[in-house]
């Protein structure tokens, strides 16, 4: 497994709508595999393969807390079929906006069609913790990052201190 370069914002080919997987194959299963060891290492409980550079529609999570085993997921061409009109407020970062997080509000859950890692079709009932990693990382799949659910204001002041982070790192 190989750990995989986290794409930071403001980068264009975070605004990358990913493209459908076509073939499971040796590649799929391989970024699988490496994504969740990037995931993990970061560390993050959610990782969507835009974030590496694969615009593909692709998402691996662990909601597992830290007293229990880890529980890898991985969702391929996952389709957000049903939200809940009760929402929620949640504090969220995001490993390619590092050390930034503010409260958003999501739908408290959802329903997720997806094809697994072994290629069978699966139906996910997500609420709590889970529901929102889901919608934030299928968001990723659009090109939508958790900040642009903030004001313009609030979005932009955050993406300068990543370019600020960024210019002071070179």
């Amino acid at each position: 497994m190989t750990l995989l370069p986290l794409i930071i914002a403001p980068d264009p080919r975070l605004k990358t709508r990913s493209v459908p997987v076509e073939n499971m194959d040796a590649s799929v299963d391989r970024l699988i595999d490496d994504m969740l060891e990037t995931m993990y290492k970061a560390p993050g409980i959610g990782l969507s393969a835009v974030q590496v550079g694969v615009p593909k529609r692709l998402i691996v999570l662990d909601v597992a807390r830290d007293d229990e085993d880890p529980a890898p997921q991985v969702l391929i061409n996952p389709e957000i079929v049903r939200f809940s009109e009760e929402g929620a407020l949640y504090n969220e970062g995001c490993l390619s906006l590092p050390e930034h997080f503010v409260e958003i509000e999501r739908p408290e859950n959802c329903t997720v069609e997806y094809v697994d890692r072994h290629g069978a079709k699966q139906v996910m009932e997500a609420d709590g913790i889970l529901a929102r990693c889901v919608q934030h990382e299928y968001d990723h799949l659009d090109g939508t990052l958790f900040v642009d659910h903030l004001s313009a204001l609030k979005r932009n002041m955050i993406l300068r201190k990543l370019v600020k982070a960024r210019k002071q790192a070179s």
